[in-house]
């Protein structure tokens, strides 16, 4: 795992870069390492490739991963994880993810109603995506999936800021505009992570 991880961490990490309380903040808990799953742009299969990645580092290389849905507007992990319950609740007001083949899932998919709209601004996102981040139990984690929106606001940089990143995997389709889109979701993130 450790020579998958490598290449992941040169690429978009700013551990090098950032002083030891910069680095101790963007940390989560127990979560050794962070992959966003990205793509610019919606429909492309971001979300199938972030379940199908958490799925496969659980199961086929035995580590101890989460899957964080950061698609507030338009979570799709419940669905593909075959989740419909409501996350429980610690003592201090955590909230524990809920587990399937062999994943700790979060989404906000879990906190609504299958077809409630999500009309929020975005303090309100950023506001939830913490709750989602460093409001869940996530135990000892060997990785943490994230699959992010679609897009380049408010929520997209408010993970790539927060969160101390090993690596992203970029999806895209092979249309003109989908690359278009991909490449300048990249910049932006880039763009995000070394200001200072």
């Amino acid at each position: 795992m450790k020579g998958f991880l490598r290449p992941l961490s040169r690429l978009g990490s700013i551990r090098r870069y950032a002083g030891p309380f910069a680095r101790s903040k963007l940390q989560l808990d127990g979560v050794k390492d962070v992959i966003a799953v990205a793509s610019g742009k919606g429909g492309v299969g971001k979300s199938t490739t972030a379940v199908n990645l958490a799925v496969a580092l659980a199961n086929k290389c035995n580590l101890k991963v989460g899957l964080l849905d950061a698609d507030v507007y338009g979570p799709s992990v419940p669905m593909m994880m075959k989740i419909d319950r409501k996350p429980d609740i610690t003592e201090d007001k955590k909230m524990i993810p809920i587990e399937n083949y062999g994943v700790r899932c979060m989404s906000m998919g879990f906190l609504v109603e299958q077809d409630a709209p999500i009309v929020w601004r975005g303090p309100m996102v950023m506001s939830a995506l913490e709750k989602m981040t460093r409001g869940v139990s996530w135990g000892k984690l060997d990785i943490l999936v994230v699959d992010m929106p679609p897009g380049t606001g408010d929520a997209q940089l408010t993970i790539t800021q927060s969160l101390q990143l090993s690596g992203a995997v970029i999806v895209s389709t092979p249309q003109d505009v989908a690359l278009l889109d991909a490449r300048r979701g990249v910049k932006c993130s880039l763009k995000s992570r070394f200001r200072f």
